[in-house]
């Protein structure tokens, strides 16, 4: 059997349905929506080709990059927001009274769907009668904002609902993680004075510096490509204020049916994405081996 399985063509032959899926499912379609970047396309009729030009035109375009800076600012909110979930699962994992309680109460997000969690806070940040503005007014805020209709705050309100959605999936991954460390571990830190910051902030934290940089990872290229939560609450607006990438590249397409271009913005977004990724890969591999 070993001999089987170090075999090459056996290897690939058992991998091949799982590249065929993979490429089906998301090779060709990243390859067509290049390709349809190319053409001028009401995506019903006849295409015709354009060559670079939406290209060009969408490395003009002052929406896109608009729409670029505030998926890169939701991006900057999730990854300073992992600080928090890592200092609650930090709590969780300290065995106080009532942490499985919680941890199910904060998994509770993760169950619902991004519409029913959209219309959820339309209703909280309804200006009449909103359970927000209720309890502003309480503590005497006579004029409270209009949280989903104020240009200058619209896209800092969208973005508590999208940190809550996922709170509980990050806490999660770091309670597994802090859970895995070995006891005996914490107990000779223990044994040799080590505060609880000291033994969370310099042993902990170190054991579980690998999950922390995979989270990173998954917080900004989600980031960039949120769409559902926002195109519910506010459709990208008012005026583009709360427009994101994704759901610039959906109106285009959808909404105007100008598909070649839509196809550009969604193939920029690609490319956008990998080089973040790419550039956060690099980060981290120069911290590691600095480490050695």
């Amino acid at each position: 059997m070993n001999k089987v399985m170090s075999n090459k063509w056996f290897i690939t032959l058992y991998l091949l349905p799982a590249l065929l899926l993979v490429g089906i499912l998301i090779f060709i379609p990243l390859v067509l929506t290049g390709y349809y970047g190319l053409m001028r396309w009401d995506g019903i009729g006849a295409m015709e080709f354009i060559g670079l030009t939406n290209y060009i035109n969408v490395m003009q375009d002052g929406m896109f990059w608009q729409s670029a800076g505030h998926s890169g600012l939701l991006a900057v909110f999730s990854t300073l927001s992992l600080a928090i979930y890592l200092a609650v699962s930090m709590i969780l994992a300290s065995k106080i009274k009532g942490s499985d309680l919680l941890r199910k109460i904060y998994l509770l997000p993760m169950l619902l769907s991004s519409v029913a969690i959209a219309q959820l806070w339309i209703k909280i940040y309804n200006p009449s009668n909103g359970m927000l503005n209720e309890i502003l007014a309480w503590f005497g805020v006579q004029n409270p904002p209009l949280w989903l209709a104020d240009p200058n705050i619209v896209l800092y309100s969208i973005f508590i609902p999208i940190l809550w959605q996922y709170a509980g999936f990050y806490i999660l991954i770091y309670y597994a993680a802090l859970k895995n460390i070995p006891e005996s571990i914490i107990e000779a830190a223990k044994i040799d004075g080590a505060s609880p910051f000291q033994i969370a902030y310099r042993i902990k934290l170190p054991l579980i510096m690998g999950v922390v940089k995979v989270t990173i990872v998954l917080a900004i290229v989600g980031s960039l490509k949120y769409f559902d939560l926002i195109y519910v609450m506010t459709g990208g607006g008012p005026n583009g204020a709360s427009e994101v990438m994704a759901s610039y590249m959906y109106k285009l397409a959808f909404g105007t049916n100008n598909f070649g271009y839509g196809s550009a913005v969604g193939f920029m977004l690609l490319i956008i994405t990998l080089i973040v990724t790419v550039i956060i890969r690099k980060v981290t591999a120069d911290k590691e081996e600095l480490q050695y």
